[in-house]
């Protein structure tokens, strides 16, 4: 949907991701959007050079979020909120799902 804008579809997959989780890191935005890992890293470091990202370590992961002192960050998160409504419902719920500690075993899903 703003690939036009961004100029690629992995950037915009890197930004909505970021937007719906408030932090991500390169594997985990690729397993989701089931697509290669290097493309979205390299979206990510642009990202970051230019400001719009900034990363920290835990442990060998670099995890990646908005930069609060990013002069356009109102406008960009507000672009980005416009087009994430437009997204699928089963998407936009698989997005904001965070799910971060192991299940129970013999748990219903």
């Amino acid at each position: 949907m703003l690939e036009s804008i961004l100029g690629s579809t992995n950037a915009e997959r890197v930004l909505i991701f970021i937007l719906a989780r408030n932090e991500g890191y390169a594997r985990e935005v690729a397993r989701f959007f089931d697509t290669d890992l290097d493309p979205i890293q390299k979206q990510l470091e642009k990202f970051e050079e230019g400001g719009i990202l900034v990363s920290r370590r835990v442990g060998k992961t670099v995890v990646f979020q908005f930069n609060p002192r990013y002069a356009f960050l109102d406008e960009l998160k507000n672009l980005l909120s416009k087009a994430f409504t437009f997204y699928p419902e089963n998407e936009k719920e698989k997005l904001i799902m965070v799910r971060k500690r192991p299940r129970r075993r013999g748990k219903p899903l």
